[in-house]
């Protein structure tokens, strides 16, 4: 694991690194950046833990991942991309949604959907490109 607070950058590589890394990340960000409120904190946290598992558990494809976080924080949002070299996504995000109450998986993508203003995916050369924007309030 790699973080450069200042550039507000993570590095990843999936074993041995895991979400805990994003938590202990994201932490040392809301130091820096204090006017962030907590309700924009809570909502991104849970963005980029659920979206990183979910990069974890389904890209890897069963041989590991290596992933990069970047976080853009502006004076109205703040923007996250995530990139991993893990296999192509077959998922269109703009398409999920919440599961019945008793599905034990599939929530993932719908809850990033619920607390940010625009999740994308693309995939670019050999790497899975996620996109995450909230306006902040």
């Amino acid at each position: 694991m790699n973080a450069a607070v200042g550039g507000h950058r993570l590095d990843l590589a999936c074993p041995p690194d895991d979400v805990t890394a994003v938590h202990t990340f994201l932490a040392g960000v809301w130091d820096t950046e204090p006017t962030l409120s907590a309700e924009d904190r809570m909502a991104l946290e849970l963005a980029l833990v659920e979206l990183t598992s979910n990069v974890i558990e389904h890209a890897a494809a069963g041989r590991g991942v290596s992933c990069s976080l970047r976080l853009d924080v502006g004076s109205d949002a703040v923007e996250a991309h995530l990139t991993d070299d893990g296999v192509p996504v077959p998922i269109d995000p703009s398409a999920a949604r919440l599961p019945d109450a008793l599905a034990e998986s599939g929530r993932g993508l719908a809850l990033v959907q619920m607390v940010v203003d625009d999740l994308r995916y693309e995939r670019v050369a050999d790497r899975n490109r996620w996109t995450v924007r909230r306006g902040l309030h």
